[in-house]
């Protein structure tokens, strides 16, 4: 099977499904989504031959100092076919052209993929990534 590359948000339906397909269906807040994702700063999806979203990524942040890696998602049926590789290399292309020298590029990986990503010269560094929920701040009344 043969893919293509369109540099583009993905379609909230799109979103959803390559969500869902990935396991953060019961995690994602696919109506927040729905305004979230054309305020991104960058981002591709793959294409399978048919023209169907097998895959995306974006890129989250201010534009300027600070990016975010998002959402790499490849659907497990298009899995290990060099999908994640081409969406990550298409996001570095855009990093290396736009973003300022010294910004600040991170993405939060799960234990399984952070060899992937240490391939794209990402590295745990002597920081600690930090992170809430809106649910848990309004519980505890911050």
């Amino acid at each position: 099977m043969t893919y293509r590359l369109e540099e583009r948000f993905p379609t909230i339906q799109e979103f959803e499904r390559l969500c869902r397909s990935v396991g953060w269906g019961k995690v994602m807040n696919f109506e927040a989504a729905e305004k979230g994702l054309p305020n991104s700063v960058y981002g591709v999806v793959a294409l399978d031959s048919e023209g169907e979203a097998v895959g995306m990524g974006r890129i989250v942040g201010d534009g300027a100092l600070y990016y975010y890696i998002q959402d790499i998602a490849v659907h497990p049926e298009h899995q290990r076919k060099g999908l994640g590789t081409r969406i990550l290399t298409a996001l570095f292309a855009y990093l290396k052209k736009e973003a300022s020298p010294r910004s600040f590029i991170a993405l939060f990986s799960v234990p399984e993929a952070v060899d992937f990503y240490r391939r794209f010269t990402l590295e745990e560094r002597d920081m600690i990534g930090l992170f809430t929920v809106k649910e848990l701040i309004v519980k505890k009344g911050n």
